[in-house]
Protein backbone atom coordinates (compact mmCIF):
# COMPACT_ATOMS: atom_id res chain seq x y z
CA UNK A 1 0.00 0.00 0.00
CA UNK A 2 1.43 3.41 -0.94
CA UNK A 3 1.42 6.34 1.42
CA UNK A 4 -1.22 8.10 -0.64
CA UNK A 5 -3.47 5.03 -0.70
CA UNK A 6 -3.02 4.61 3.01
CA UNK A 7 -4.21 8.12 3.80
CA UNK A 8 -7.49 7.47 1.96
CA UNK A 9 -8.62 5.28 4.84
CA UNK A 10 -7.60 7.66 7.62
CA UNK A 11 -10.30 9.13 9.82
CA UNK A 12 -10.54 12.82 10.58
CA UNK A 13 -9.02 12.20 13.99
CA UNK A 14 -6.11 10.34 12.42
CA UNK A 15 -5.54 13.11 9.87
CA UNK A 16 -5.74 15.73 12.62
CA UNK A 17 -3.16 13.86 14.69
CA UNK A 18 -0.96 13.45 11.61
CA UNK A 19 -1.16 17.18 10.89
CA UNK A 20 -0.40 18.21 14.45
CA UNK A 21 2.57 15.84 14.65
CA UNK A 22 3.90 17.08 11.31
CA UNK A 23 3.52 20.66 12.52
CA UNK A 24 5.84 19.87 15.40
CA UNK A 25 8.27 17.74 13.42
CA UNK A 26 8.56 20.17 10.49
CA UNK A 27 8.65 23.45 12.40
CA UNK A 28 12.31 23.97 11.56
CA UNK A 29 12.20 22.34 8.10
CA UNK A 30 12.62 24.30 4.90
CA UNK A 31 9.58 25.26 2.85
CA UNK A 32 10.57 22.77 0.17
CA UNK A 33 10.95 19.97 2.73
CA UNK A 34 7.49 20.74 4.11
CA UNK A 35 5.98 20.59 0.63
CA UNK A 36 7.80 17.36 -0.19
CA UNK A 37 6.32 15.85 2.97
CA UNK A 38 2.85 16.92 1.81
CA UNK A 39 3.38 15.48 -1.69
CA UNK A 40 4.80 12.22 -0.32
CA UNK A 41 1.91 11.91 2.12
CA UNK A 42 -1.04 12.95 -0.05
CA UNK A 43 0.07 12.72 -3.68
CA UNK A 44 -2.60 13.91 -6.10
CA UNK A 45 -4.91 14.68 -3.19
CA UNK A 46 -2.73 17.67 -2.31
CA UNK A 47 -3.14 21.09 -3.92
CA UNK A 48 -1.89 24.65 -3.55
CA UNK A 49 -4.20 27.65 -3.28
CA UNK A 50 -3.05 31.00 -4.62
CA UNK A 51 -4.52 34.49 -4.61
CA UNK A 52 -1.98 35.36 -7.33
CA UNK A 53 -0.43 38.02 -5.13
CA UNK A 54 2.71 36.15 -6.00
CA UNK A 55 3.55 32.64 -7.22
CA UNK A 56 6.11 31.74 -4.53
CA UNK A 57 4.28 28.78 -2.98
CA UNK A 58 3.13 27.56 -6.40
CA UNK A 59 6.74 27.67 -7.61
CA UNK A 60 8.00 25.84 -4.52
CA UNK A 61 5.27 23.20 -4.88
CA UNK A 62 6.10 22.69 -8.56
CA UNK A 63 9.61 21.73 -7.46
CA UNK A 64 8.16 19.13 -5.11
CA UNK A 65 5.53 17.90 -7.57
CA UNK A 66 5.73 19.11 -11.20
CA UNK A 67 2.25 19.80 -12.54
CA UNK A 68 0.81 20.30 -9.04
CA UNK A 69 -2.76 21.64 -8.91
CA UNK A 70 -2.89 25.36 -8.12
CA UNK A 71 -6.38 26.48 -7.14
CA UNK A 72 -7.36 30.11 -7.82
CA UNK A 73 -10.61 31.78 -6.76
CA UNK A 74 -11.96 34.12 -9.42
CA UNK A 75 -14.36 36.21 -7.35
CA UNK A 76 -15.44 38.42 -10.24
CA UNK A 77 -13.97 41.42 -8.39
CA UNK A 78 -10.27 40.94 -9.08
CA UNK A 79 -7.91 43.59 -10.42
CA UNK A 80 -6.95 42.98 -14.04
CA UNK A 81 -3.36 42.59 -12.82
CA UNK A 82 -4.40 39.63 -10.69
CA UNK A 83 -6.05 37.83 -13.59
CA UNK A 84 -2.97 38.61 -15.67
CA UNK A 85 -0.72 37.09 -13.03
CA UNK A 86 -2.84 33.93 -13.02
CA UNK A 87 -2.61 33.66 -16.79
CA UNK A 88 1.15 34.17 -16.71
CA UNK A 89 1.62 31.54 -13.99
CA UNK A 90 -0.40 29.07 -16.04
CA UNK A 91 1.66 29.84 -19.13
CA UNK A 92 5.19 29.66 -17.75
CA UNK A 93 5.18 27.45 -14.64
CA UNK A 94 4.99 23.67 -14.34
CA UNK A 95 1.63 23.73 -12.56
CA UNK A 96 -2.02 23.00 -13.35
CA UNK A 97 -4.08 26.11 -12.63
CA UNK A 98 -7.68 25.38 -11.66
CA UNK A 99 -9.96 28.42 -11.54
CA UNK A 100 -12.96 28.28 -9.20
CA UNK A 101 -15.92 30.62 -9.56
CA UNK A 102 -18.87 31.40 -7.25
CA UNK A 103 -22.27 29.92 -7.92
CA UNK A 104 -23.54 33.37 -8.95
CA UNK A 105 -22.02 36.00 -11.19
CA UNK A 106 -21.65 39.47 -9.71
CA UNK A 107 -24.77 40.55 -11.60
CA UNK A 108 -26.77 37.61 -10.25
CA UNK A 109 -25.57 38.33 -6.72
CA UNK A 110 -26.51 42.00 -7.11
CA UNK A 111 -30.00 40.98 -8.27
CA UNK A 112 -30.54 38.79 -5.20
CA UNK A 113 -28.76 40.74 -2.47
CA UNK A 114 -28.58 44.26 -3.90
CA UNK A 115 -25.55 46.00 -5.41
CA UNK A 116 -22.28 46.54 -3.55
CA UNK A 117 -22.86 43.80 -1.01
CA UNK A 118 -19.15 44.04 -0.22
CA UNK A 119 -19.80 47.46 1.36
CA UNK A 120 -22.93 46.53 3.28
CA UNK A 121 -22.02 43.01 4.40
CA UNK A 122 -18.44 42.15 3.50
CA UNK A 123 -18.54 38.90 5.48
CA UNK A 124 -21.47 37.61 3.44
CA UNK A 125 -19.85 38.73 0.19
CA UNK A 126 -16.64 36.86 1.08
CA UNK A 127 -18.66 33.81 2.07
CA UNK A 128 -20.48 33.73 -1.25
CA UNK A 129 -17.54 34.58 -3.48
CA UNK A 130 -14.60 32.97 -1.65
CA UNK A 131 -15.43 30.63 1.21
CA UNK A 132 -18.17 28.55 -0.40
CA UNK A 133 -16.40 28.11 -3.77
CA UNK A 134 -13.21 27.04 -2.03
CA UNK A 135 -15.00 24.51 0.17
CA UNK A 136 -16.61 23.00 -2.91
CA UNK A 137 -13.38 23.12 -4.91
CA UNK A 138 -11.34 21.37 -2.22
CA UNK A 139 -13.73 18.43 -1.94
CA UNK A 140 -11.44 16.01 -3.76
CA UNK A 141 -8.33 16.93 -1.78
CA UNK A 142 -7.12 15.77 1.62
CA UNK A 143 -4.59 18.59 2.10
CA UNK A 144 -4.05 22.09 0.78
CA UNK A 145 -1.22 24.61 0.92
CA UNK A 146 -1.44 28.33 1.58
CA UNK A 147 0.97 31.25 1.49
CA UNK A 148 0.21 32.41 5.04
CA UNK A 149 3.10 34.01 6.91
CA UNK A 150 3.34 34.79 10.61
CA UNK A 151 4.78 38.23 10.02
CA UNK A 152 1.86 39.45 7.89
CA UNK A 153 -0.45 40.42 10.74
CA UNK A 154 -1.20 39.66 14.41
CA UNK A 155 -4.02 37.32 13.37
CA UNK A 156 -1.52 35.10 11.56
CA UNK A 157 1.26 35.15 14.16
CA UNK A 158 0.62 31.59 15.35
CA UNK A 159 0.19 29.93 11.94
CA UNK A 160 1.59 26.37 12.07
CA UNK A 161 3.63 25.07 9.15
CA UNK A 162 1.24 22.10 9.13
CA UNK A 163 -2.07 22.11 10.96
CA UNK A 164 -5.61 20.84 10.93
CA UNK A 165 -8.29 22.82 9.08
CA UNK A 166 -11.30 21.95 11.23
CA UNK A 167 -13.74 23.90 9.03
CA UNK A 168 -12.93 21.80 5.97
CA UNK A 169 -11.64 18.68 7.73
CA UNK A 170 -8.39 18.79 5.80
CA UNK A 171 -4.69 19.10 6.50
CA UNK A 172 -3.54 22.69 5.97
CA UNK A 173 0.07 23.31 4.97
CA UNK A 174 1.69 26.74 5.28
CA UNK A 175 5.25 26.09 4.09
CA UNK A 176 6.43 29.70 4.27
CA UNK A 177 4.80 30.49 7.63
CA UNK A 178 8.20 31.27 9.17
CA UNK A 179 9.39 33.41 6.25
CA UNK A 180 9.74 37.17 6.38
CA UNK A 181 9.09 39.56 3.52
CA UNK A 182 12.85 39.63 2.98
CA UNK A 183 12.80 35.84 2.54
CA UNK A 184 10.02 36.14 -0.02
CA UNK A 185 11.85 38.89 -1.90
CA UNK A 186 15.06 36.86 -1.94
CA UNK A 187 13.27 33.76 -3.31
CA UNK A 188 11.52 35.82 -5.98
CA UNK A 189 14.83 37.36 -7.05
CA UNK A 190 16.74 34.06 -7.04
CA UNK A 191 14.17 32.11 -9.05
CA UNK A 192 12.57 34.86 -11.13
CA UNK A 193 9.15 34.09 -9.65
CA UNK A 194 6.14 35.95 -10.99
CA UNK A 195 4.56 38.54 -8.70
CA UNK A 196 1.48 40.70 -9.01
CA UNK A 197 2.45 44.11 -10.47
CA UNK A 198 0.32 45.82 -7.81
CA UNK A 199 2.93 44.92 -5.20
CA UNK A 200 5.19 47.43 -6.95
CA UNK A 201 2.44 50.05 -6.94
CA UNK A 202 1.89 50.58 -3.22
CA UNK A 203 -0.20 47.53 -2.37
CA UNK A 204 1.03 45.29 0.47
CA UNK A 205 -1.64 42.62 0.00
CA UNK A 206 -3.85 42.08 -3.03
CA UNK A 207 -7.47 41.05 -2.70
CA UNK A 208 -10.66 42.07 -4.49
CA UNK A 209 -10.44 45.51 -6.06
CA UNK A 210 -13.36 47.16 -4.20
CA UNK A 211 -11.97 46.10 -0.80
CA UNK A 212 -8.23 46.73 -1.30
CA UNK A 213 -6.26 49.99 -1.16
CA UNK A 214 -2.64 51.06 -1.23
CA UNK A 215 -0.75 51.14 2.06
CA UNK A 216 0.05 54.25 4.02
CA UNK A 217 3.55 54.66 5.39
CA UNK A 218 4.23 52.39 8.36
CA UNK A 219 1.16 50.16 7.92
CA UNK A 220 1.43 46.38 8.04
CA UNK A 221 1.07 44.44 4.83
CA UNK A 222 -2.64 43.69 5.23
CA UNK A 223 -3.80 47.12 6.42
CA UNK A 224 -5.09 47.90 2.95
CA UNK A 225 -7.64 45.09 3.07
CA UNK A 226 -11.19 46.09 4.14
CA UNK A 227 -9.87 49.47 5.25
CA UNK A 228 -12.15 51.25 7.71
CA UNK A 229 -13.78 47.97 8.69
CA UNK A 230 -13.05 45.69 11.64
CA UNK A 231 -12.81 42.79 9.21
CA UNK A 232 -9.27 41.43 8.84
CA UNK A 233 -9.77 38.04 7.12
CA UNK A 234 -12.06 36.82 4.37
CA UNK A 235 -13.05 33.69 6.29
CA UNK A 236 -10.94 31.21 4.36
CA UNK A 237 -8.28 31.14 7.09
Amino acid sequence: MTTTQGQEARTDEELKALAEQAGRDLEDASALEILRWAVDTFGARFCVTSSMEDAVVAHLASRARPGVDVVFLDTGYHFPETIGTRDAVEAVMDVTVLTLTPRQTVAEQDAEYGPRLHERDPDLCCKLRKVQPLEEGLTGYAAWATGLRRDESPTRANTPVVGWDAKRRKVKVSPIARWTQDDVDAYVAEHGVLTNPLLMDGYGSVGCAPCTRRLLEGEDARAGRWSGNTKTECGIH
